[in-house]
């Protein structure tokens, strides 16, 4: 009755399932252990002392921003320049703007800093002229997939879409760094913009989609067994009808 499982059919069949089910199998695995990895991280990082409780450092001494140095109080000294509006980011649940303005640092490179968020509609305030040394917790520059990022462009040109290196680069002449500080203490008329935990330390949404991409992974691998049986469970009952005249 089985017979027809050695028919060149059915060789496709078997293969294409021998093949299929330990590749879903194999992308289960790997989706488990990536949301295993953002559980330890993000378990290292609620062992780790908190970034605001650490003294401020200079900012060289923090470079390149990495899980370690990302919330770290960082300190520089230079002159404020150009100012920016960083439209459409929420925070306590009102929607406003960040505050960026560079600091021409000693060293000759500007470093973006969000001296704080403005309501929308207010008007920010100039930054203090001459030498001021800040003091604010260090983040790694911001890309497409970053909450509140506006990547389509079309802003005026005293907006930016993303804190970050490459969205500065066409739009001042000074070498910047890839990173940036938010002030701890705020100017007048602006509210602290809290620092956000370092890429992959968080149980965010992210980390549980990789948990779902689990399941569904291990689904599929069922589902291809089911269907092989049913399609061999049916191709067996019409092989006997089909011997018995039926």
């Amino acid at each position: 009755m089985y017979r027809f499982l050695t028919t060149p059919r059915w060789w496709g069949i078997n293969v294409f399932v021998l093949l299929a089910i330990p590749f879903c199998v194999f992308m289960g695995t790997w989706q488990l252990g990536k949301f295993e990895d953002r559980v330890d991280s993000h378990q290292e990082a609620e062992q780790r002392p908190a970034a605001s409780s650490l003294k401020a450092a200079p900012l060289a001494t923090l470079l390149p921003v990495d899980k370690e140095t990302s919330g770290r109080s960082a300190e520089a000294r230079g002159r404020f320049g150009e100012q920016f509006l960083v439209p459409e980011r929420d925070l306590d649940g009102r929607t406003g703007s960040y505050v960026l303005t560079l600091l021409k640092t000693d060293g000759g490179r500007s470093l973006p800093v969000v001296r704080g968020w403005l309501p929308t509609g207010a008007k920010a305030p100039a930054p203090p002229s001459g030498e001021v040394t800040v003091v604010g917790a260090l983040q790694a520059s911001e890309n497409p997939g970053t909450k509140g990022a506006h990547t389509a462009g079309g802003l005026p040109e005293d907006q930016l879409g993303m804190i970050s290196a490459a969205a500065l680069v066409n739009v001042v002449s000074d070498d910047v760094y890839d990173a940036w500080i938010t002030l701890t203490d705020s100017p007048a008329g602006l509210t602290p913009v809290p620092a956000s935990a370092a890429a992959g330390t968080s149980l965010d949404v992210k980390a549980f989609q990789n948990l779902g991409y689990t399941a569904e992974w291990f689904v599929f691998a069922g589902f291809v067994l089911f269907m092989w049986f049913r399609l061999a469970r049916r191709e067996a009952e019409a092989s006997r009808d089909e011997a018995l005249g039926l």
